[in-house]
């Protein structure tokens, strides 16, 4: 972890209305990758609309690298089948973060992050302080297929 600059926890919520990659449903999961850091939640079964609520690490050195994400439907006898992926930045989301903020009322925002067609928010994104911590959440359009949206919460962790 050379150059670590903190650790990005990053809950990745729920999927809405993920592409049906089976007969009737999909088995889906996600992979977050940066750098050549990869991590993955776990396969929620027949599920378009999953609640994954999985908390997943990644260590930091540069914060203008792009966090890239992609759903996958698990398959067991063939290749997993992409279902969409997705970029965001954490430039906004860290320099919030190094305003070095200290007990502010819970709710806050300290920031708002607009979609663009550089982004694949869906919608405003808010960095916000909340229980001592500044959290910033966002809904994810999924590129390179017909439906779908992730939802995720960042926080960070000095080390």
């Amino acid at each position: 972890m050379e150059n670590c600059l903190g650790l990005l926890k990053i809950n990745v919520q729920r999927g809405v209305n993920l592409a049906i990659r089976d007969s009737r449903s999909s088995d889906p999961y996600v992979v977050v990758k940066l750098g050549k850091q990869k991590v993955k939640t776990r396969v929620v079964k027949k599920n378009v609309n999953p609640e994954w609520n999985d908390l997943l690490t990644l260590s930091v050195s540069d914060p203008n690298t792009p966090i890239k994400l992609c759903v996958y439907d698990k398959d067991t006898f063939s290749f997993d089948d992409k279902m969409g992926d997705a970029e965001f930045e954490i430039g906004p989301y860290f320099k919030a973060i190094k305003m070095g903020l200290k007990g502010l009322p819970n709710g806050t925002i300290i920031s708002k992050v607009q979609p663009n067609r550089q982004n694949c928010l869906v919608e405003e994104s808010r960095i916000y302080f909340i229980n001592g911590k500044v959290v910033q959440d966002m809904v994810l359009r999924l590129r390179n297929v017909e439906c779908g949206e992730v939802e995720l919460q960042l926080q960070w962790v000095d080390i």
